[in-house]
């Protein structure tokens, strides 16, 4: 080719593309959220040889690079092209793709120049027919197969008498195919949503003060106006969206604070709105569901991971936003606990060191202090609860689709809390420390007996023998690491459940290094006059054993210990039962029930 051809072909293809980038520029916002990919190469096998534009289910729009247009006849191409991803004609899918046949091409092609007729901005080529027939897709094609496709639209399409829709293999193993419709609703919800706030001068037309919200706030905001499962917590949650912060505390995406209520974001990540809805599910649903306080001894950061696992594939589930590329999900693990999911991950610690939380590799997005000042706060227990037990009722009567089972059940779970540690140890004293029961008999009339004089009804009253009287053990842990508050708190339950039980003393053995017994103390003095000996190291088996033991400790006495789990396992050879803080966890499977001091 000469010199002075290649010149003028140069110039053929530089005016094609400006006036295709200048149809481009035409295209609605809504549709060119899609975010397409273009694919403008002479020698593709897919671009059309006739027509402007072909589509492919991977969001390629293939066109000619010397092909010439005018702008507008490139913008009606790009949109008819959008649409067709956009309605769902060209879903994305891995493996083998059979296409659709001249029928349905045709009836696709007509629904969505239909739809580009009426769409507010539309250029409408001039030889486009001067009206569409009704019905969806699926019926155009049916009727068209029966009766014939009309010659006005067996060419509507843009790629010429050429189908303009190519469904091709997803061929990426690492990522989800995109799911066309959902990308495009939001689309479209977006711009309604900026539409209102500027009619509602919330939103400035050039920016300013009155700016369009950033897209972490605006997907909030969907929650609490569109989503009521978790409405009534992200109405009550707190963004702080600050670079510094998130930096110098290695937030990559987003973490979260259960106690002061506060999702921290990194303002530099850049996300859809659609993918930050799910990143803030992700984070109100660690904190609805108390993931932190579940921990209890598990290793933090392998207790959250399991926890990712549960909540991500529960929001995949619900169809809740999209899932950015890099979060941890298995199917595998459907329908597991996140304890269950702990307990089968944490064997391979090498490899779970290498996943990453929204927080980042290696780091726990459930957070243990609030990074700002702190608030007010109210009952965050009674917040949480109520916020989930009411989107739940809300979501199901508003028929807003099937939820995961478990999380049904742990919002269930929720709606009935736990009974207090106190009440249980209750229950715990009523069964096995007994106090002495009045009998009734007919020897003793009753006091009501007056006033029925024709019903005989016996009396109660207390045996005047001697009965032996119920005790009880307390082992009790004064190593350094003991809180006194828990001792105190312990301490106090104890003496008040024993004197409502006659019950007269108590035997109590003090340990740390070594024990020391106290004897048997009165249970009104258990709180008061003890004196605590010790405050060295952690050996709770010796004390255990002078316990049991000793001549004058009846055989048949349960055994209360109370430590904060840093003791080695225990063998107590009879009914027992130990008090721990919250949150601890005992390093040995316990035989006894653990009550939990709050």
């Amino acid at each position: 080719m000469s010199r002075r051809g290649k010149a003028a072909r140069d110039r053929d293809a530089d005016a094609a593309a400006e006036a295709y980038e200048a149809g481009v520029a035409l295209v609605s916002p809504v549709l060119a959220g899609l975010r397409f990919t273009a694919c403008r190469e002479a020698d593709c096998p897919v671009t059309p040889r006739g027509g402007l534009i072909r589509a492919d289910s991977l969001g390629r729009l293939h066109s000619h690079p010397r092909r010439r247009a005018l702008p507008e006849q490139w913008a009606w191409a790009v949109s008819h092209a959008l649409l067709h991803l956009g309605f769902g004609h060209l879903p994305a899918a891995a493996g083998p793709r059979e296409q659709p046949d001249r029928f349905l091409v045709a009836a696709r092609c007509t629904v969505v120049n239909r739809f580009l007729v009426t769409f507010a901005g539309a250029l409408v080529p001039a030889d486009a027919p001067a009206a569409y027939p009704g019905g969806d897709e699926e019926e155009l094609a049916a009727r068209w197969r029966r009766d014939g496709l009309p010659a006005a639209y067996a060419a509507c399409g843009t790629a010429g008498e050429s189908p303009d829709q190519l469904l091709v293999p997803w061929d990426d193993k690492w990522s989800r195919p995109t799911d066309w419709e959902r990308v495009f609703a939001a689309a479209l919800s977006r711009a309604v949503a900026e539409a209102v706030d500027l009619a509602g001068g919330r939103r400035a037309p050039g920016g300013g003060p009155g700016a369009a919200p950033a897209p972490w706030q605006r997907a909030l905001d969907w929650f609490v106006a569109s989503y009521p499962l978790l409405g009534g917590i992200a109405a009550g949650m707190r963004l702080v969206a600050d670079r510094e912060l998130a930096r110098a505390h290695g937030i990559s995406v987003a973490a979260v604070d259960t106690g002061a209520g506060e999702i921290y974001v990194n303002p530099d990540r850049a996300l859809e709105d659609e993918e930050w809805r799910f990143v803030l599910a992700h984070e109100m649903l660690h904190a609805a569901l108390r993931h932190g306080d579940r921990r209890g001894m598990r290793d933090p950061y392998l207790f959250n991971v399991a926890c990712d696992y549960v909540v991500n594939d529960w929001l995949v589930q619900m169809q809740v936003g999209l899932m950015p590329d890099g979060l941890l999900h298995d199917p595998a693990l459907r329908g597991l606990s996140a304890e269950e999911v702990y307990d089968r991950i944490a064997g391979d610690l090498r490899r779970l060191r290498r996943l990453g939380t929204l927080r980042g590799k290696g780091a726990c997005d459930l957070l243990g202090a609030p990074l700002t000042p702190p608030r007010a706060y109210v009952d965050l227990d009674e917040f949480y609860r109520r916020g989930l037990t009411q989107g739940l009722d809300l979501h199901r009567r508003k028929g807003r689709g099937l939820l995961p089972a478990g999380l049904v059940q742990e919002i269930t779970a929720l709606s009935h809390p736990p009974i207090p540690w106190d009440a249980q140890l209750a229950r715990w004293f009523d069964e096995f420390v007994p106090r002495p029961e009045p009998v009734r008999t007919y020897a003793r009339p009753s006091r009501r007996q007056a006033s029925t004089p024709d019903i005989p009804r016996a009396g109660r009253y207390l045996p005047t023998e001697d009965v032996p009287r119920c005790t009880f053990g307390v082992v009790l842990d004064t190593s350094a690491s003991m809180d006194r508050v828990l001792i105190g708190k312990a301490l106090g339950a104890i003496a008040s459940f024993a004197q409502s039980r006659d019950v007269p003393s108590a035997r109590v053995v003090h340990c740390d290094a070594a024990p020391h017994d106290a004897g048997y103390v009165p249970v009104a003095d258990l709180t008061g006059r003890v004196r605590v000996h010790g405050r060295g190291g952690t050996v709770l088996q010796p004390a255990v054993d002078l316990l049991l033991g000793a001549d004058d400790f009846p055989e048949d006495a349960p055994v209360l210990v109370i430590t904060d789990g840093e003791c080695e396992p225990l063998r107590v050879r009879r009914t027992h039962a130990f008090l721990v803080p919250r949150g601890a966890r005992l390093p040995f499977a316990p035989r006894g029930p653990v009550f939990s001091v709050r």
